[in-house]
C-alpha cells in the first residue's frame, strides 16, 4: 500500500506541473450548455477538445469552462442529445443548445470483425457505454451488465467474491457443451474476462441472435459478448484516479433456534450461548484504486492503467488481493493509411477461499456449545455430518494465487482508398495454483489422516491470429461494405493434482508433501492425477456483406466455415451461416409523433463446441490399485458440432422525442448436443461413447424502454425499464423420461427432485405433495397425498416414473420474467441512480428446511433447527416433498448511487472531482425464506449440470448488503 500511495502521489504531481506548464498556451472558454425545445440548463453534459483528452462537464446550471488551445473545435455530448462540434475561433464565451436526439442513429456500434452504425444493424445487439453499468463494489466484470440487457441473466449468488457470476442469455443454449457466451476483448477471441479490471472498460456490446453472432461460428450458440477497453486519445496528458472504500454487511441469515430455545426443544444443554452464524462471519472492508494516465499526439496516443483492489468478503478468511496492469498504445503513419494497436494485460490474483462449509455448519451447531474448552482447543463433538464451523476457518487452510497475461497487436492498412487490411495477433497465458491443508487435529476431513494436502496446478494458453480485408463503396443509393477473412486459434492446457496425508505436524501446510506417510489414503497407489490436451485447434474462413439501400433498407449476410480438431476426424469441419433484413419504416412512412420505426429480421446458424478434449477418441483410464487399464470409451469419428438455428424479429421506435425501444422475439432450435451415453457393447466394446443426441427449443420476448429527460422543476429524471421472458423445452433424448438431481444426506441419498421429459420444458421440480402429519408415539410421519385418488400413496423416490405414481410438478426452476428498471436523476451538481431488479415466476427447493427444519426428537441433540413460518406442527421426519419447494419471486434495489460534482470553474489543474456513495442490496422484497431467492440454473454440486435446477444447496454464500465510498479526480 506504501509503494501504491507513493506512486499515485508522483503521477499526481507531475500531472500538475505538466498542466501549469501548459495552461499559458491556451485560451480559456466559458460558456452554457441548454435544451433546444425548453432553455433549460443540462448538467453533466460532456465538454471536450476535439482530437484531444482535454476535457470537462457542465455544473448544475448548464455552465462549463475549459482552457482550450488555439483553432481548437469542442465537442458537446449528452446522453439523449445529439452530439455538437463548435469552432472556437477567438471567442471567449460560447453558448450552445443541444437538440433531443432519442433515435441515436448516428451511433457506431462494435460487432464482430468491425463496426456498424446502429441503423444499420439487422440483429439484436444491445449496445452499453461506462456511465450505464452498475456501480459501486464489482469486482467482477460481468457484473456491470447484470439487468442492463433484456434476455442476459446473470447471478452470483451470496456473493462470493472468489466466484464468477454466471451467465445465461436467453435462457439455456446447450445441455452438454459450453453454456457460456464467448467473450471478445479488444477484437481477441475468447480472451480472460477475469484479466479485465471494470475501471477499464469502456464499452459492452452483446450479440444476442444467431444472425449477429454466426460470424464467429462454433463458439457463438451462447451469444456474444464484445468488451472494449479505454484507450488514450490526441492532446494533453491527463490522469484519472478512481477510488472507493465499501464494506459488506450480513443481509440475509438463516432462521435458526436460539440457545433457549434449543435447549426448550429438548436439545443438549452444553452451558454456552453461541451464534455460530455471527462467529463465522465479518463485515468485509474492501479497498480498490484505479490510476491511469493517458496521452497522445497527432499519430500517436497512450493510455496505461494500475488497478489494485484488496477485497474481503462476509465469511471470515475470503476475499483476495489483485493487481491489474493494462496498456494500450495506437499510432498512425503515412497519411493515417497504417495503423498499428497494441494492447497489454497482466493480473496478479491471490485469493482466500475459505470454506464454504463453515456457513453451513454454522446453522447446524449446538448453539449451546462454546467456541473453545478452557484449555483452548475447539469444541468437537464426534458426530455424524457436523462440526465445529469457527474450528473449520481456524484451523485449516485454502487459497491459491492466478496470473494472466495476454497482448495483441493489430495492423490496419489501407491499401486503396476503399480497401483496407488487417491482421490482428495475441497470446494469452494462465498460471493457475491453488493449495488447500487440513489439519492434523481438524474433525473437518484431517484427523482420520492426520492432516491432509492437496496441491493443484494447471497451465492454459492460446494463441490466436487472424486477418481480413474490408472494401467500402459507395454505388448510388447504395452502400456496400463487405469483409473476407480467416481465423487460426490454438489452445493448450495441463494440471497437475496430488493429495498426501500422514504428517507429523502442521508447521508447514500443504508444503510438506513430501514428508507425508501416506500418499495412498487407503489404496495402493499416490493420488495423483495429471492432465495434457494435446494442440487443440479451430481454423476459420469467413466473409460478410452489409448493404444499404437509400439510408432505410439494409441487408446482411454473413457466412463461417469452421474446422475443430476437438471433433470426430469425419465431421471437423462446419458451415454457419447468417442473414438479415431491416427496413426504416418511418423514413417512408410519415406516422404523426413517430421519429424512428425500423422493422428488423435475422436467421443464423452457430455452434457450440465441448470444453474438453478427445472426446472422439478411445479412452482407456488406469486402475492406480492394480495396475491394470480398462478401455472406458470408444470413439466416435462422426462426433460433430452443436448447432443452434435462430430467428430474431425485431422492431425499434421513438416516440414523441423522448420515448425509446426495442421488442424481439426470438425462437431457437438447438440439436445435436455432445453426451456420453450407453451403446450397444455388441458393437461398442465399452459400452459408452460420446454421441450427437438430443434437441431444445426456446423461445422468447425481450422489451426495453427508455424515456428521456421528465423534468420536475429542477430535477430531470431519466428512466429505463428491460424485461426479458423466455421458456426452453426439451423436444428429443435418448432417454424420454428420467428423473434426475440427489437431495443428498443425512438419510436423502437417492432422492431426485427433477423431472426431465421429452415434450416438457426444462427446469420442472419434481416430487410428492405433502399432505398431513401422522403423529406415532413421540414422532410425526409425512403422508404425501393421493393425487390420483386410486388409495395407494405412491410418494417414494423409486416410485417417481410409475404411470399411478403421486408425483407432480411442483414448480419451475426458472423465471419466467425477469426485469431491470434503472432511474437516472439529476439535480444541479447531484446525480443519482435507482436501480430495481426482479425475477418471477421461479422456485427454490429450500435444503435447509427439507433437512433441519423437522423437529426430530432423536436428531435435536445432534444438530439446531431452522425454524421458519412455514414449519409444521408435530413434523418430526425430514424427507423431501412440496412443503420445502418454496416461490422465490423477488423485486431488489440493487443499487443506488449519490453523487455530487464540485463546481471547478477556475481550475487549471482539476478536470472534474466527483464524491460518490452506493449501496448495493439495500432490500429485497420476496417471500422466499431462505438465504438468496435468485435462481439456481445448474446444481453447484455437479458441475452447473443444467439438467439439475432449482435446488438452494446448503453451501450458499451468505447474502451481503454492501456499502461504499468513494471518489472520481481527473487532472
Amino acid at each position: 500500500m506504501i509503494k501504491l500511495y507513493l506512486l499515485v502521489r508522483r503521477c499526481l504531481t507531475v500531472a500538475l506541473i505538466f498542466g501549469a506548464l501548459t495552461s499559458f498556451a491556451q485560451q480559456a472558454v466559458t460558456g452554457k450548455v441548454t435544451a433546444a425545445d425548453d432553455g433549460s440548463g443540462i448538467p453533466g453534459v460532456n465538454v471536450l477538445e476535439k482530437g484531444t483528452s482535454n476535457g470537462t462537464v457542465t455544473d448544475s446550471d448548464g455552465n462549463f469552462r475549459i482552457n482550450v488551445g488555439a483553432n481548437a473545435t469542442l465537442v458537446f455530448s449528452f446522453v439523449g442529445y445529439a452530439a455538437q462540434e463548435v469552432t472556437v475561433g477567438g471567442q471567449s464565451i460560447l453558448n450552445v443548445a443541444l437538440q433531443s436526439d432519442v433515435t441515436a442513429l448516428s451511433e457506431v456500434v462494435v460487432v464482430g470483425y468491425g463496426s456498424q452504425d446502429k441503423k444499420e444493424i439487422t440483429g439484436s445487439v444491445v449496445a452499453l457505454s461506462a456511465d450505464q453499468f452498475n456501480r459501486g463494489n464489482v469486482n467482477d466484470p460481468r457484473q456491470l451488465l447484470q439487468g442492463k440487457v433484456p434476455g442476459l441473466s446473470i447471478y452470483n449468488r451470496g456473493g462470493n467474491p472468489n466466484s464468477s457470476a454466471t451467465f445465461r442469455l436467453r435462457g439455456i443454449s446447450t445441455i452438454g457443451s459450453n453454456s457460456q457466451p464467448l467473450i471478445v476483448i479488444d477484437g481477441v477471441l475468447g480472451a480472460s474476462l477475469d484479466n479485465v479490471d471494470p475501471n477499464d472498460i469502456e464499452s459492452i456490446n452483446v450479440l444476442k441472435d444467431g444472425s449477429a453472432a454466426a460470424i464467429y461460428g462454433s463458439r457463438g450458440s451462447a451469444g456474444v459478448i464484445l468488451v472494449t477497453t479505454k484507450r488514450g486519445s490526441k492532446g494533453k496528458a491527463t490522469v484519472d484516479y478512481n477510488g472507493y472504500v465499501a464494506a459488506d454487511q450480513v443481509s440475509r441469515r438463516q432462521p435458526v433456534m436460539t440457545a433457549s430455545e434449543y435447549v426448550a426443544a429438548g436439545g443438549n444443554d452444553l452451558g454456552s450461548v453461541t451464534d455460530w452464524q455471527d462467529e463465522v462471519t465479518q463485515t468485509g472492508i474492501s479497498n480498490v484504486h484505479n490510476l491511469a494516465i493517458a496521452s497522445g499526439t497527432q499519430s500517436t496516443s497512450f493510455r496505461a492503467s494500475l488497478n489494485y483492489r484488496n477485497v474481503n468478503g462476509i465469511l471470515r478468511k475470503s476475499g483476495f488481493d489483485q493487481v491489474n496492469v493494462r496498456a494500450n498504445l495506437s499510432h498512425s503513419a503515412f497519411d493515417n493509411k497504417l495503423k498499428f494497436d497494441f494492447g497489454f494485460s497482466s493480473t496478479d490474483r491471490r485469493s482466500d477461499f475459505s470454506f464454504n462449509e463453515a456457513l453451513r455448519y454454522a446453522v447446524l451447531f449446538n448453539p449451546t456449545a462454546p467456541v473453545r474448552f478452557p484449555n483452548g482447543d475447539f469444541y468437537q463433538a464426534i458426530l455424524f455430518d457436523n462440526f465445529n464451523p469457527v474450528a473449520i476457518l481456524e484451523q485449516n487452510i485454502a487459497d491459491g494465487k492466478r496470473k494472466t497475461i495476454n497482448y495483441s497487436a493489430r495492423v490496419d492498412y489501407s491499401v486503396l482508398e476503399n480497401l483496407t487490411l488487417t491482421a490482428n495477433f495475441a497470446r494469452q497465458f494462465e498460471n493457475n495454483f491453488n493449495g488447500t491443508y487440513f489439519s492434523r487435529n481438524s474433525f473437518f476431513v484431517g484427523l482420520n489422516r492426520k492432516g491432509l494436502a492437496r496441491r493443484f496446478t494447471s497451465e492454459s494458453d492460446f494463441t490466436l491470429f487472424e486477418g481480413w480485408g474490408t472494401y467500402q463503396k459507395e454505388f448510388g443509393k447504395i452502400n456496400l461494405d463487405v469483409t473476407a477473412g480467416y481465423s487460426f486459434q490454438q489452445d493448450n492446457y495441463e494440471e497437475i493434482f496430488i493429495e498426501a496425508g500422514g504428517f507429523q505436524n502442521d508447521q508447514l501446510g500443504y508444503n510438506q508433501l513430501e514428508q507425508a506417510s501416506d500418499f495412498t489414503l487407503g489404496g495402493t497407489r499416490p493420488n495423483v492425477s495429471s492432465i495434457q490436451s494435446p494442440d487443440n485447434r479451430i481454423i476459420a474462413f469467413f466473409g460478410r456483406a452489409n448493404l444499404t439501400f437509400d439510408k432505410g433498407i439494409y441487408f446482411n449476410a454473413s457466412v463461417r466455415r469452421e474446422g475443430s480438431t476437438k471433433l470426430g476426424e469425419n465431421n471437423q469441419w462446419g458451415v454457419f451461416p447468417a442473414f438479415g433484413l431491416g427496413v426504416d419504416i418511418a423514413k417512408y412512412v410519415e406516422i404523426p409523433n413517430v421519429n424512428l420505426l425500423k422493422f428488423r429480421a435475422g436467421f443464423g446458424v452457430t455452434g457450440s463446441l465441448p470444453t474438453a478434449s478427445g472426446l472422439a477418441q478411445d479412452l482407456y483410464t488406469f486402475n492406480r490399485n492394480n495396475y491394470t487399464t480398462n478401455f472406458a470409451r470408444n470413439a466416435n469419428p462422426d462426433l460433430k458440432w452443436e448447432q443452434k438455428e435462430e430467428t430474431n424479429i425485431g422492431i425499434d421506435f421513438g416516440i414523441g422525442g423522448k420515448l425509446t425501444g426495442s421488442v424481439d422475439f426470438f425462437v431457437r432450435n438447438i440439436k445435436d448436443f455432445i453426451l456420453e451415453r450407453d451403446v450397444d457393447v455388441a458393437v461398442f466394446v465399452s459400452g459408452r461413447r460420446f454421441e450427437n443426441v438430443g434437441a431444445l427449443r426456446a423461445k422468447g420476448l425481450e422489451v426495453a424502454l427508455n424515456y428521456n429527460a421528465v423534468n420536475i422543476g429542477q430535477v430531470k429524471w431519466n428512466p429505463g425499464v428491460v424485461l426479458s421472458t423466455n421458456s426452453t423445452e426439451l423436444t428429443e433424448f435418448f432417454n424420454t423420461r428420467f428423473i434426475t438431481g440427489n437431495f443428498g444426506s443425512p438419510g436423502q441419498n437417492g432422492t431426485p427432485f427433477n423431472l426431465v421429459e421429452v415434450g416438457k420444458k426444462l427446469g420442472t421440480i419434481w416430487g410428492p405433495v405433502f399432505d398431513r402429519v401422522q403423529i406415532d408415539g413421540i414422532n410425526g410421519k409425512v403422508v404425501f397425498k393421493d393425487l390420483n385418488g386410486d388409495g395407494v400413496i405412491k410418494g417414494d423416490a423409486s416410485q417417481a416414473l410409475l404411470a399411478d405414481a403421486d408425483f407432480k410438478e411442483l414448480g419451475k426452476a426458472f423465471p419466467t420474467m425477469e426485469i431491470g428498471w434503472t432511474n437516472q436523476l439529476n439535480y444541479k451538481n447531484w446525480d443519482l441512480n435507482v436501480f430495481f431488479r426482479g425475477a418471477f415466476g421461479h422456485s427454490l427447493i429450500n435444503q435447509f428446511r427439507g433437512f433441519y427444519e423437522p423437529l426430530d426428537p432423536g436428531a435435536i441433540n445432534s444438530y439446531n433447527r431452522v425454524i421458519t413460518s412455514k414449519a409444521v406442527a408435530g413434523l418430526t421426519e425430514a424427507k423431501y416433498s412440496s412443503l420445502y419447494v418454496e416461490k422465490a419471486d423477488f423485486l431488489k434495489l440493487d443499487n443506488i448511487t449519490l453523487g455530487y460534482r464540485l463546481n471547478l470553474p477556475n481550475s487549471n489543474s482539476f478536470r472534474n472531482v466527483r464524491f460518490y456513495t452506493t449501496v448495493q442490496n439495500a432490500f429485497v422484497l420476496t417471500k422466499y425464506t431462505g438465504i438468496d431467492p435468485e435462481p439456481v440454473f445448474g446444481d453447484p454440486e455437479d458441475n452447473n449440470n443444467p439438467l439439475i435446477t432449482g435446488v438452494d444447496r446448503r453451501n450458499t454464500y451468505f447474502f451481503a448488503r454492501t456499502f461504499t465510498i468513494g471518489v472520481n479526480v481527473g487532472f
